[in-house]
């Protein structure tokens, strides 16, 4: 079995503070406690209105948290500057609009390949690593291996509604998983993933990384953030 990564998306900590544009809660914290209850990395997304995560957070986050550093970003020349400046170990490309509650969906890819091609070249070449997190879908995942990623995130929005396609979803995910292995890209899900449906993905020995915030987040509004991150680790099987 590969040894699996857990990465928590600490946002919606950021979410309940700018709430009140106040001090508390502080994301910071939250992730310090996340490393502390056996998370392997930290994800936020700092996104083009600022709704949650500040730059501030990022310059923090870097500076203090003993693990991996990945930023979520949409893929424009702004944000790749910041990238540039604070250095993330990892930068996942996401497609972003500013009417959404989150994201809704994988990057297109195919549509932009120059365009994220450069930006892939000018982390790659600052030593960061360049995931991008798109649909199950084949096409995507080979545009993805062409511009130059190290790795991809798996879009499981779909999976995690089980609606009446669950199957067919599982189906077009564990293909998607096979190619980009093939690829020899590095392979991580995410989006929508709880306590009560990661179990299935963790059955594959072909998945490195879980991506899951607002799940732990709210589990750890009842048992604390290190409880919450121990149980998930539990559940895609590190422990």
């Amino acid at each position: 079995m590969t040894e699996r990564r857990l990465v928590v998306n600490v946002d919606h900590v950021a979410t309940l503070r700018q709430a009140r544009l106040g001090l508390e809660p502080d994301p910071v914290t939250a992730a310090t406690l996340a490393i502390l209850g056996g998370a392997d990395g930290i994800v936020v997304h700092l996104r083009e209105d600022r709704r949650h995560i500040q730059d501030r957070d990022l310059r923090v986050l870097r500076q203090t948290i003993h693990g991996r550093l990945c930023l979520e970003m949409a893929g424009t020349q702004e944000m790749l500057k910041v990238a540039l400046d604070v250095r993330p170990d990892s930068v996942t490309l996401v497609p972003e609009r500013r009417e959404e509650l989150t994201t809704e969906g994988g990057l297109d890819v195919q549509s932009r390949i120059g365009e994220i091609g450069e930006i892939a070249r000018a982390l790659h070449e600052s030593n960061i690593r360049t995931c991008i997190f798109i649909e199950p879908d084949l096409e995507q995942i080979k545009a993805a291996h062409r511009v130059g990623a190290r790795a991809v995130e798996i879009h499981t929005g779909r999976y995690a509604e089980r609606g009446p396609d669950h199957e067919e979803v599982l189906r077009k995910i564990e293909d998607a998983v096979r190619l980009a292995v093939k690829l020899k890209l590095e392979v991580g899900v995410g989006h929508g993933l709880d306590y009560r449906n990661v179990g299935k993905l963790a059955e594959s020995d072909l998945i490195d990384e879980f991506s899951i915030g607002h799940a732990i987040v709210s589990r750890a509004l009842y048992v604390g953030m290190e409880r919450a991150v121990r149980e998930m680790k539990q559940l895609v099987g590190r422990d």
